[in-house]
């Protein structure tokens, strides 16, 4: 406080020695005509019309907008991309532009849009980079023959296609001045790419991963993205170099780059990634490295005349090939390039595409025939080119479906066309219909493909769907997490290994995931819960699958399996602990539409506080079967239990009793708090059974007080959702003392 004190009374006397200084500057003072206020209102409007402040204006509000269609996307089982898509051109001119024109000009005044350009294309060559790097080179080796012949297929039959639809098209869509080659070029090559990131997101989602398709399409995709890229750099070197006896300069100097950066970049990368594999290793200077690579190779592919973009992938692709490397540096790229940056490339892009031009009959036409070109194009030249190698019907046609994939990457080549004058801004928004409509037809379409060709044997493993066994699912997030619960389903099952199945199933999120360390990661994942279970000589059925919507899978699996009991974890809510954070969660529960429709027909409260995260209360709700939520407090064993009984409706803990002493030979606790016993006769009868076959194994309590140190000196306590509910709300001291708790829904 001295000093503090000492030193504003020293900084106010050099201020007044300071004034002295200014007699004879000719200063002048500022005068106040508006008034303070109005002063202050100018200010904070030239604040808000600041370039920076409104390019963090729009990244704002494209991060949210995206997000929401995407959530929206997911919701009805369509990939993500497409409501990125879609948010892009909501923003742009095709809905906010026309009908609240001053909001668009406001946010998205034209000025601007050379800062938005800009990172958007940042964005791209980081996003592109992954993606090279998420291309596994050794699966080619494998499926050589086969991803040869269908991914070629899939690339010279649309680009036929396409470069014959530029013929008919020429004169009505041709930008004025563009040569037909370079347009019936980029039209040729808009029809033949595939969208690798989406197609293996899907791969992973419908967990086909592991199949003979999976692998193929994989392999195809790959094999399609790397001829396709490099057609692209042809078609970019002839358009910019007007014409192809010009090109071969740029394509011969392009070959000659891609040689270098394969014979000598890349060992000297596998070098430096091997001895840099781990995250601690893998420190700022090693990062430069890579990142300077990535910048170099970009820069030398623009110069060369062949697009930054292809320099980006080219980098990506020649990065040491060890799993773990690829999986930490990914993490360290796509975080930012993912969430951040590449959603402004679908809002620029979004601001270019204007629907409202197609107003014409006969443009909507050529906007159908362009979409059926595609199709045809690529879904029938893979699907036959599957079936000629020697593919079943299902494959070929499941294979055609996902090569039919375009989303992101189509954009790409769009804007690439688009920025060299190529294609009008009719044709440039037919052709992201056209993106938008092949993508969003994939799942409906492989769904019919299953429907048509139903497979007679059951999708479940016999195992699992015998309908007289007892069968167990645990559904964990995290190794350890897994093995608590293996624990707890053991404890329940032990003695009767026969007549019993236990799962244990691990959801990830297919954003997360990369096809390249799908099976180390599934390995990682389940190493420990597999080493517990032959610690406890529990046999168990492993179920691994990249998801879209955790939640509804996890139900969808314990339905679909007809399971009778169903463990998970507890999970945390990122809304509670905070005011702000109630006020979030609050709001983000009444605009969730599953919520809001569940408070409008009365299934939930509409200001009810639940003590369970969103995707908890998600897996209660829908669940068919009892469902067990695990508090883990370091639950090693589980000899001592305690079960209080608080109404009539907690009768079936009786039960869960009765499995514990036979099965783990546990020493019971029942807290009979308002004495049950006496008054309800389903409950008398139930511990009746036990006290006759093991009386030393269960004890009666009709204390209302519960004493600190008998909780300390328990292992588990079973609770039902009821109850548990009233002892949130009654703020019970137990809370604090609590040994791990299984809350179970009947």
């Amino acid at each position: 406080m001295i000093i503090i004190g000492v030193s504003s009374a020293l900084m106010y006397w050099i201020i007044l020695k300071g004034k002295m200084l200014e007699i004879g500057q000719n200063i002048v003072p500022h005068q106040k005509e508006n008034g303070h206020w109005n002063d202050f209102i100018t200010a904070m409007s030239h604040n808000l019309q600041h370039p920076l402040a409104i390019l963090l204006a729009q990244i704002v509000t494209i991060i949210l907008v995206a997000r929401f269609f995407g959530w929206v996307c997911r919701r009805i089982g369509q990939p993500t991309v497409i409501g990125e898509m879609i948010a892009g051109i909501v923003l742009g001119p095709s809905l906010i532009g026309m009908y609240f024109p001053e909001f668009s000009a406001m946010l998205f005044p034209k000025d601007s849009l050379g800062n938005l350009q800009f990172l958007s294309q940042i964005g791209l060559i980081l996003f592109m980079f992954v993606i090279g790097m998420e291309l596994d080179l050794k699966v080619l080796k494998n499926k050589a023959h086969d991803a040869v012949v269908i991914s070629h297929a899939s690339i010279i039959i649309p680009f036929t296609l396409g470069l014959g639809l530029a013929y008919f098209i020429y004169h009505s869509f041709a930008p004025p001045g563009v040569e037909f080659l370079s347009f019936g070029l980029f039209l040729g090559i808009a029809m033949s790419i595939t969208a690798f990131p989406v197609l293996a997101g899907i791969v992973r989602e419908r967990g086909i991963h592991k199949t003979k398709l999976g692998a193929i399409v994989i392999t195809c995709a790959a094999a399609d993205d790397i001829t396709a890229w490099c057609i692209l750099a042809a078609v970019i070197a002839i358009v910019k170099a007007g014409s192809f006896n010009s090109s071969l300069y740029v394509i011969a100097l392009a070959v000659f780059y891609v040689i270098l950066m394969l014979k000598l970049v890349r060992p000297f990368l596998k070098r430096v990634g091997d001895l840099n594999a781990t995250k601690e290793s893998l420190n700022k200077p090693v990062v430069a490295i890579f990142f300077l690579t990535l910048l170099l190779s970009s820069y030398v592919s623009e110069l060369i005349g062949i697009h930054a973009l292809f320099g980006a992938f080219l980098a990506g692709a020649i990065m040491p090939e060890n799993n773990k490397f690829r999986t930490i540096f990914i993490e360290k790229v796509e975080d930012v390039s993912v969430v951040i940056l590449l959603p402004l490339f679908f809002v620029f892009t979004g601001l270019r595409t204007q629907i409202g031009l197609i107003d014409d009959p006969h443009l909507w036409k050529i906007t159908g025939l362009i979409i059926l070109v595609a199709v045809i194009g690529k879904f029938f030249g893979s699907a036959l080119a599957a079936k000629f190698v020697g593919h079943n019907w299902k494959d070929s046609l499941s294979i055609g479906t996902l090569m039919n994939t375009r989303g992101l990457m189509e954009l790409v080549v769009l804007n690439i066309g688009y920025d060299l004058g190529v294609l009008s801004t009719e044709i440039f928004t037919m052709m992201v219909i056209m993106a938008l409509a092949t993508t969003f037809m994939t799942g409906p379409a492989l769904d019919l493909i299953n429907y048509i060709f139903k497979n007679k044997d059951s999708i479940v493993p016999e195992e699992i769907s015998n309908k007289s066994k007892y069968k167990v699912l645990i559904s964990f997030s995290t190794p350890e997490r897994g093995k608590t619960l293996l624990k707890v389903a053991n404890s329940f099952v032990k003695k009767q290994s026969g007549n019993t199945v236990v799962t244990a199933m691990h959801l990830s999120l297919s954003s997360e995931m990369h096809s390249f360390d799908i099976k180390d990661y599934e390995r990682e994942t389940f190493l420990p819960v597999i080493s517990e279970s032959e610690n406890l000589n529990q046999k168990i059925i492993t179920l691994f699958k990249a998801s879209n919507d955790i939640d509804s899978d996890i139900t969808d699996t314990a339905n679909h399996g007809e399971y009778d009991l169903l463990l998970v974890g507890l999970g945390q809510s990122i809304f509670e602990g905070t005011l702000l954070g109630k006020v979030l969660g609050f709001t983000t529960r009444i605009i969730n539409p599953d919520r809001l429709i569940d408070k409008f027909t009365g299934k939930e409260g509409l200001f009810e506080n639940s003590p369970f995260d969103e995707r908890t209360r998600q897996i209660i709700a829908k669940s068919k079967m009892p469902v067990g939520i695990l508090v883990d407090k370091k639950l090693e064993e589980i000899n001592r239990v305690f079960i209080p009984v608080f109404s009539d409706d907690d009768a079936f803990l009786i039960q869960f009793a009765q499995k514990l002493i036979h099965n783990n030979g546990s020493q019971i606790t029942v807290l009979d708090v308002i004495g049950q016993k006496r008054n309800s006769r389903e409950i008398h009868k139930a511990i009746r059974s036990i006290e006759q076959i093991a009386p030393n194994h269960i004890m009666i309590m009709q204390e209302r007080t519960i004493k600190k140190e008998f909780l300390e000196n328990q292992d588990l306590m079973i609770i039902s959702l009821a109850s548990w509910k009233k002892l949130i709300d009654s703020q019970s001291i137990w809370l604090n003392n609590t040994p791990s708790v299984l809350i179970i829904k009947p």
